[in-house]
């Protein structure tokens, strides 16, 4: 069955009760999102209820009171996936019983159209990420004349530049720079769901970093699926890294996700030397065989890694945290033992370590057999994390009794005694609230009590208390 026809509008004898409610007694219908996967889709809701709020859609975050329930999508792991269907199964009888108009945006509506429409037939409208500013309409329809839409075209000048994402409050900020990617790792569905490259006018970044700094955000991370491709006329991504760190107001500046194969010296300068930018860089391996490396397209091997690694680390005390993907299509045991010595060689930080799930429609799912087996991947995945849980145990344990600074961010998950923030590291630090003031948005200097391998506990250092664990 193609995708059009199962898009034929469906005519009901009445509108949903919800629905005429909001008509005769509110201002618009109530609209929840969950958003799933990267700080890039995270951004994408910003700009989503930016748009939805100018056309009089109104939010809730309660799914059983809302009329449009939608799902911002990430398309790189199963477990997204899974995550998905798990939540579009609970809103099924709620449709059934109230109308309520479900939608999939975001790079699963983009990468699975047919699947979804067809597996899936009680979903209203697909949007991928460069059809946002089409959602309003598709609602609208959907919810006025139980029609089905979907926009899903890619594009390839869309950076949603015009539009002022709706943010919460709150110190930390994400701006996407660029859109897309050109790189085509065999692995990788983003070229699909995102399309090419497209840089955005570093006006536009500086004015938004502007506002979020007049807003009282005082951490800003620039979001990029190869952020050190970012260009506009005369402008590398060095130099609008520097230029965000330069605002007024602005604390800290992070960046994610810059590819170890066009590693400019001048962004190592960047982040070595400037005082505003962490000295935090995370760096993708996904793998150490050089095999295996060629075989995702990844355009470096073990040794060309290794080099960048090294450049970084000589111009000063920056910490490193990167990707894996264990079982890649074909990894051998021995392939995989040349990624465990990369990480032994490099001891990084930290690591988001995954087995290797295929992807519709990437170059790996047409070319290569996913013939590692699931124990396997499984298997490979755990020796790793043991080992990496390891070495950041052991890395936060060298803090032991010394100050680290950190950028206060509120209360801990755990209690509302304890605050918590970061370190420049992106280590979470936790401790004791004391009579030393610490604002949210300031950066305390914390004395190490005691540290775990995610961890950090202790005291602010005009405090004489020690950290104490909740009980």
């Amino acid at each position: 069955m193609s995708a059009s026809h199962l898009l034929t509008p469906i005519s009901l004898h009445k509108r949903p009760a919800a629905v005429q409610a909001h008509t005769a007694d509110a201002p618009g219908p109530r609209v929840y999102i969950e958003t799933f996967g990267c700080q890039m889709n995270e951004y994408d809701t910003e700009l989503l209820r930016a748009l939805l709020k100018k056309r009089g859609f109104h939010f809730t975050a309660i799914g059983t009171e809302a009329d449009v329930v939608l799902f911002n999508t990430c398309a790189i792991r199963e477990n997204a996936h899974n995550r998905l269907y798990g939540h579009l199964a609970e809103f099924k009888r709620a449709k059934q019983e109230r109308g309520v108009v479900i939608g999939v945006l975001g790079c699963m509506a983009q990468n699975l159209k047919k699947d979804l429409l067809a597996e899936r037939p009680f979903i209203d409208v697909l949007v991928g990420p460069d059809g946002y500013r089409r959602l309003p309409d598709l609602l609208t329809d959907a919810l006025e004349f139980r029609k089905r839409g979907m926009a899903v075209d890619l594009s390839e000048s869309e950076t949603y530049d015009d539009i002022v994402p709706d943010r919460t409050e709150g110190i930390n900020g994400w701006i996407a720079v660029m859109r897309g990617c050109d790189n085509f790792c065999s692995f990788c569905v983003v070229p699909y769901t995102r399309g090419r490259e497209r840089s955005r006018d570093p006006k536009g970044v500086l004015d938004e970093a502007r506002r979020l700094a007049d807003q009282g955000v005082r951490q800003i991370t620039l979001l990029g699926q190869n952020v050190n491709s970012y260009h506009y006329d005369d402008w590398d991504f060095a130099k609008l890294l520097v230029s965000v760190a330069d605002i007024n107001g602005i604390q800290r500046v992070r960046f994610t996700s810059p590819h170890p194969k066009d590693f400019p010296p001048a962004l190592i300068e960047a982040v070595a030397q400037h005082p505003h930018i962490c000295r935090h860089i995370h760096l993708p391996l996904q793998s150490g065989n050089d095999r295996i490396l060629e075989r995702m397209g990844r355009c470096y091997t073990q040794s060309d890694y290794l080099r960048l690694v090294d450049a970084i680390q000589q111009t000063g005390p920056i910490t490193l945290t990167t990707d894996v993907i264990c079982g890649f299509c074909g990894e051998t045991e021995e392939e995989f033992q040349d990624t465990f010595h990369v990480m032994q060689a490099v001891e990084f930080q930290s690591a988001f370590v995954f087995k290797y799930s295929e992807r519709k429609h990437t170059i790996a799912a047409r070319k290569y057999p996913d013939d590692v087996p699931d124990p396997v991947k499984g298997e490979r995945t755990n020796r790793i994390l043991e080992w990496q849980k390891q070495i950041s145990a052991k890395k936060n344990r060298s803090l032991y009794g010394q100050s680290v600074e950190v950028l206060v961010e509120g209360h801990s998950k755990k209690s509302e005694t304890q605050l918590m923030g970061h370190t420049e590291s992106n280590v979470t630090v936790v401790w004791d609230q004391s009579d030393t003031p610490c604002p949210v948005g300031s950066l305390v200097p914390v004395i190490v009590d005691e540290a775990s391998a995610s961890t950090l506990f202790g005291h602010p250092v005009h405090s004489g208390r020690r950290f104490k664990p909740v009980q």
